[in-house]
């Protein structure tokens, strides 16, 4: 108790809380992003409870994993290295490390799953007519409710032990780290139906989200491999193709007030 009273006296306690609720918030755009899209593939009637259960799974999950750090920072230790000499760049380190380490398989696993999955759904937004040839897989895609649970929860293994790994690295204060994931995931919480609307009703944006998650699916395969892509040129460009694309929403509601529509 002392312990945590002078926490809360601390302002470095503070400073280190709100830098992380801004770094969690930050990292789970990607994740809430995915929850969206996958949650408009529901019924309308169990997409905000799909929603919810998810991003809730997504709190629970990132507290259980605080409580085992111990176990998480041992998974950045190789655990095998494929036999392949790799070049040097100009700092004399390997341009890819081919030494793997359990959060490297798991973010591998991830960028495949979120490459797959990005790539299945432009697929389908792109060429969406039906056909008669193999029983119909240009089809709209729809899930089921158990399966879009599993898959968000898949993805949130994934970007769980990513943000906790950078947590690690900012505070060594377990009580912080809890605080920030729970303030975070609120946040997200009530993020989640006004964005999930928004991708709904702006065909547009759906492909541009899904842009995104090819884009995060192909840094975390490249992060695997030792291959970091820092995350503001990442965040930037989604910003910036956010603003653009909101400039030509308004320019088409401008000119359908225009057309009368």
């Amino acid at each position: 108790m002392d312990n945590l009273a002078a926490l809360v006296t601390s302002p470095e306690a503070w400073a280190a809380l709100v830098t992380l609720v801004v770094m969690e918030v930050v990292l789970g755009v990607d994740n809430l992003v995915f929850v969206s899209i996958l949650s408009n593939k529901l019924p309308p009637e169990t997409r905000g409870r799909a929603r919810r259960i998810g991003i809730g799974l997504a709190m629970i999950l990132r507290l259980v994993l605080l409580s085992t750090l111990a176990f998480i920072v041992g998974l950045t230790k190789p655990v095998f290295a494929l036999p392949f000499t790799a070049p040097a760049g100009a700092d004399g380190h390997p341009v890819i490390d081919l030494a793997f380490s359990w959060r490297d398989l798991i973010l591998l696993a991830g960028g495949l799953f979120l490459v797959w999955k990005a790539t299945t759904e432009i697929h389908h937004s792109v060429d969406p007519t039906p056909s008669d040839d193999l029983l119909d897989k240009r089809a709209p895609v729809r899930l089921g409710f158990t399966a879009a649970i599993v898959q968000i929860l898949a993805l949130d293994i994934v970007f769980s032990i990513d943000s906790i790994l950078t947590a690690v690295g900012m505070t060594e204060h377990l009580p912080i780290m809890m605080a920030a994931v729970v303030i975070a995931v609120g946040l997200m919480m009530v993020a989640s139906g006004p964005l999930a609307r928004f991708i709904q009703n702006n065909p547009t944006v759906v492909m541009l989200a899904l842009g995104f998650l090819l884009m995060i699916g192909a840094t975390l395969i490249a992060d695997a491999f030792g291959v970091h892509v820092p995350k503001g040129y990442i965040y930037a460009a989604m910003a910036f193709s956010g603003l653009v694309e909101g400039l030509n929403i308004a320019a088409r509601k401008n000119a359908d007030k225009k057309t009368g529509h």
